[in-house]
């Protein structure tokens, strides 16, 4: 069996021995539901809200305005939802994440007319387009910080400009941000910002919702008055604790690492086009994260690529994790101009805490290897 190395961090991360260690501590001395006034409750409540003040400091935030949730997908969910009422309008983008445009058809079954903004050939989306879009009944606009494929960071703060100027609620999805960029809600100026743990180093299953103060907000979760009523459910301590702890440790290193990271992704991207010939960076390389690439190899399909790769022990991947399985091209690529071939023949390469310049270096091997097997069976090559 061959040594594994993981090069998918915007899939998911490693649980980092911080998050690992509150976690696990949470889960032996805090017994209590932090609803309940006795001791044991309350020590669950303190240790709840120690890891709000935690999360909020990653991006700027009041702890009272995180509200908790089981991940990205409801974060958003709840944002989309919350946020819109009958009779709205809502604008987003092409290349969102399934999480962003699968409720947004959901409105639109609902009758809440949705407008999608494409991307430009460098994955980026243009404020005038946004400001286009938007109509009087507008209630909420949809951007993503930083796509998951491409890692194209977007202009968030013009967007937000504009949406605030017209009144209009701004939502960003920043699951992919958060950790990898500087965040400051208050920057941006988003009214709503989604955060998932899992792509922070801390468990699956936890996540947070930024509700600016002020902003009104619809719960989707009913019951109990939890998360200031806008969440019902009882908290998850245990995940919430990892959460805070890995967010704390970013706040702390985040802006260390994500230097460190894009040192170890400009080298990899060196080392593929100066071993590999007809390969090209997909999107912006300017405005993106630090530790996101998103190749094409010209004739090779890139499913095949992601498997040729595991086999000799590398975690890479040919899109959103979120669409593994999937044979149609990628929905972002396609977005951005690309021909479902093209889109087809990309891969994702995304870096994280454990990714060492060796492991690099062994990787820009594996790929030249893998990509002059597969191009001497592809029909595509041999014909392009």
């Amino acid at each position: 069996m061959p040594e594994r190395f993981y090069f998918d961090h915007n899939a998911t991360t490693p649980l980092s021995d911080e998050a690992f260690e509150a976690m696990t501590a949470a889960l032996r001395e805090v017994c209590g539901n932090a609803s309940s006034i006795h001791h044991y409750g309350q020590m669950a409540k303190q240790r709840l809200e120690m890891a709000r003040r935690q999360v909020a400091a990653l991006i700027g935030a009041s702890p009272k305005e995180i509200v908790f949730t089981s991940g990205g997908t409801e974060a958003n969910n709840l944002a989309l939802f919350g946020a819109t009422k009958s009779g709205s309008h809502v604008v987003t983008s092409a290349i969102e994440h399934p999480a962003v445009l699968s409720p947004c058809a959901r409105l639109e079954q609902l009758g809440v007319p949705v407008t999608y903004v494409k991307a430009g050939a460098d994955g980026i989306v243009d404020p005038d387009a946004v400001r286009r879009a938007l109509r009087p009944d507008t209630a909420l606009v949809s951007i993503m910080h930083a796509n998951n494929e491409t890692g194209a960071v977007q202009p968030v703060a013009e967007i937000a400009r504009i949406t605030r100027q017209a009144g209009v609620l701004l939502h960003v999805d920043g699951v992919q941000a958060a950790g990898k960029i500087p965040v400051s809600v208050t920057e941006p100026g988003a009214d709503l910002y989604s955060l998932s743990a899992h792509k922070l180093y801390a468990p699956k299953g936890i996540g947070a919702l930024y509700v600016r103060s002020g902003v009104p907000l619809q719960p989707q979760m009913l019951g109990g008055h939890h998360e200031r009523d806008r969440r019902a459910g009882t908290e998850n301590v245990p995940s919430a604790a990892a959460f805070g702890s890995a967010a704390e440790w970013l706040s702390r290193n985040g802006n260390r690492e994500s230097a460190r990271v894009a040192s170890l992704r400009d080298l990899l991207e060196r080392g593929i086009l100066e071993r590999v010939p007809d390969v090209t960076i997909n999107g912006s390389a300017a405005h993106r994260l630090p530790n996101t690439a998103n190749l094409r190899f010209h004739g090779i399909e890139g499913e095949a690529m992601v498997i040729a790769l595991d086999l000799r022990g590398f975690a890479v991947s040919s899109g959103s994790a979120c669409s593994s399985g999937a044979v149609e091209p990628s929905h972002v690529l396609l977005a951005m101009g690309f021909s479902p071939d093209q889109a087809r023949s990309s891969v994702r390469f995304s870096l994280g805490r454990s990714n060492t310049a060796g492991q690099v270096e062994t990787l820009i091997e594996a790929v030249a290897d893998s990509v002059r097997h597969l191009r001497r069976v592809s029909p595509a090559y041999s014909n392009a």
